[in-house]
């Protein structure tokens, strides 16, 4: 039946009726759109959940941000950076900081659905001078240093929305951005005389705006530390931000390196050969409870595992609602350390070699890569758009989308999977998204990664692995 392109409110509901039996479903997921959309929600039906071993498997779709990485601390890092410019608060001072009741709220989403939550609860005691101040030196960073073209129209964009268009033309502005080193202090007087000489601008008095200008806050922070990474200046900054001098920023979640290198059939049945290291990492973490019976299965079955992926090797795409900036960044600096831990590997020279060249460049290793940037800030997750484009560029049809894994870990994510077709969700939470509703995922591991493959065999049927 072809659907009414123009339909009132029964026949509405009569087209939605129909498309639930069409998809043998009975959920939907209702998506609210960020403020300055018309229509404040969207609802898409979702595929029943799969519970059950695969005989066949043909892709995976993943997370970068808590699934392929760790980048959830810098994220939180430049959001409570963005709320103490903004209030003049001082985390450690006299702030005591973002805590584990706003992590729902502020990982997983969209940065615009992030930045909308943090002004609703801090917005009334923002200082209009230190709010100024704070986005006219974002504007004055994004456009002297920053490296993503479209994060410099977006400021062009706001300054030109804030009725300060002109603020980019003026002389000690022009005079500034060419400059070849970025003086904080500088900039610091600069946005500060630019807030003087433009009273009351911008006004800051709505909602949406007060979304606007903090954004090009939060991405000014963000993107000065993802430069300083680039240059090889992350270490200092991990131990800086974290006070740790061993935590970094950024690097791969437990178990992605062999994940990765199984599913693409470079191991082969060398896989069992991380049965030892896989089973620690589910033993060593307090969230699971695993027998060794269960172990002892799990690692007896990662040979035929192995094998059966050499033979079938997964397409594999990683999605972020990250820009690709930042994606790229973020990317790299996993993929060196993946790199490194091969060269540490117990395997044949061969095999190490084939699988270093495959890690020593993530675009060597996923078959899709899909950003914020190949969609629109409107339309990440839990818009389903992102998961949608990267199962279309892997050639994977909608009839073969039960055998295709979808791993998250938060809980726009695993609605995102489930909206884009894929009923096996995994969702692997961890400590910053494990306050999420993750209802809509099939699975819950909290053992991540290392769960998937030891306790669940990577949900294939153990018939099919004979």
């Amino acid at each position: 039946m072809m659907p009414p392109k123009f339909a009132n409110l029964n026949k509405a509901g009569e087209t939605l009726d129909q498309l639930a039996k069409e998809l043998h479903t009975d959920e939907f997921t209702i998506v609210e759109n960020p403020s300055y959309i018309y229509r404040p929600l969207d609802i898409y039906p979702m595929p029943p959940k799969i519970t059950s071993p695969r005989k066949k498997l043909t892709a995976i779709v993943k997370d970068m941000d808590g699934t392929t990485t760790t980048t959830e601390e810098l994220c939180v890092h430049s959001l409570e950076f963005m709320v103490g410019k903004i209030c003049g608060l001082e985390k450690g001072k006299n702030w005591d900081g973002l805590d584990h009741s706003d992590h729902p709220h502020i990982i997983g989403n969209s940065t615009t659905k992030h930045v909308e939550y943090l002004i609703r609860r801090f917005g009334d005691g923002s200082r209009m001078e230190c709010f100024r101040e704070a986005y006219f030196f974002a504007v004055l960073w994004t456009l002297s240093e920053g490296k993503d073209p479209g994060r410099r129209e977006e400021i062009l964009a706001n300054l030109r929305a804030f009725g300060l268009g002109r603020v980019a033309m003026e002389s000690d502005v022009r005079s500034f951005l060419p400059e070849e080193e970025f003086d904080v202090e500088t900039a610091r007087a600069l946005a500060l005389e630019i807030s003087k000489r433009h009273p009351g601008l911008p006004r800051l008095e709505t909602f949406e705006d007060k979304v606007r200008a903090s954004i090009d806050i939060y991405y000014q922070r963000y993107h000065e530390i993802l430069a300083a990474i680039d240059q090889g200046r992350g270490e200092d900054l991990s131990r800086k931000i974290l006070g740790n001098p061993h935590a970094h920023l950024i690097e791969p979640m437990p178990g992605v390196a062999v994940f990765l290198a199984a599913v693409k059939g470079w191991l082969g049945e060398d896989l069992v050969a991380f049965g030892g290291d896989l089973a620690a990492l589910l033993e060593q973490n307090p969230r699971v409870n695993i027998t060794p019976e269960e172990i002892q299965r799990g690692t007896a079955n990662l040979s035929p595992l192995g094998r059966y992926f050499e033979s079938r090797p997964l397409k594999v795409a990683v999605v972020t609602s990250s820009i690709e900036y930042e994606a790229r960044i973020v990317l790299r600096e996993v993929f060196k350390v993946l790199h490194t831990q091969v060269a540490g590997w117990e395997l044949s020279r061969e095999k190490k070699e084939l699988i270093g060249d495959r890690f020593s460049d993530y675009q060597k290793t996923y078959d899709a890569f899909i950003t914020a940037t190949d969609s629109s800030e409107m339309r990440l997750k839990p818009h389903p758009d992102l998961y949608s484009m990267a199962l279309h560029r892997m050639g994977i049809d909608r009839e073969d989308l039960d055998t295709v894994i979808g791993f998250e870990d938060s809980e726009s994510g695993t609605r995102a999977i489930r909206a884009a077709g894929v009923g096996l969700c995994v969702a692997l939470p961890f400590p910053f998204t494990s306050g999420h509703d993750l209802t809509a995922a099939s699975h819950i591991l909290e053992g991540g990664l290392p769960e998937a493959i030891i306790r669940q065999g990577l949900f294939l049927d153990p018939g099919v692995l004979s």
